[in-house]
């Protein structure tokens, strides 16, 4: 079936190698700071997830957002130097940290999400819902076939 397919190989390659993510994170990072938000597109899928869960392990922050533990320690400790996020003991196990937001990690919440869906609204422009739909469930069926 997909060698009937005509194709540019290039193009599938460099989209599936990250450069449409790429992009993507750029026009974000460059979104935050244009409106005043120090923080990068890495930190942002941390937050995203700490905002609707606080509390979390290390662990489950990698697992939610893909990212190896010494990516995640490495992210974590810079959020920390922001004063974002703070660990604490897990009172229930010693051993293991919880990331909780802290009041300025809680506070970026809301502008960080409007300059997000702004971000996202650039990025989507001139797609309609359909094409959205099938570029999402062909994405989907790409990235089950390909991971670990």
């Amino acid at each position: 079936m997909i060698e009937q397919f005509n194709f540019d190989i290039r193009l599938i390659f460099a989209i599936l190698n990250g450069k449409v993510s790429a992009a993507i994170n750029r026009k974000l990072y460059r979104n935050f700071r244009q409106n005043g938000l120090e923080i990068s597109p890495e930190q942002w899928t941390v937050l995203i997830f700490l905002w609707e869960k606080d509390g979390v392990t290390q662990q489950e922050l990698c697992n939610a957002t893909f990212k190896d533990k010494p990516s995640m320690t490495r992210l974590i400790d810079n959020m920390e130097r922001q004063h974002l996020v703070v660990r604490i003991s897990d009172k229930n196990d010693r051993r293991t940290n919880l990331i909780h937001l802290t009041k300025t990690g809680k506070e970026l919440e809301e502008n960080a999400h409007t300059i997000a869906n702004k971000t996202l609204k650039e990025a989507l422009l001139g797609i309609n819902v359909d094409e959205l739909r099938i570029s999402q469930d062909v994405l989907r069926k790409i990235f089950y076939n390909t991971k670990d």
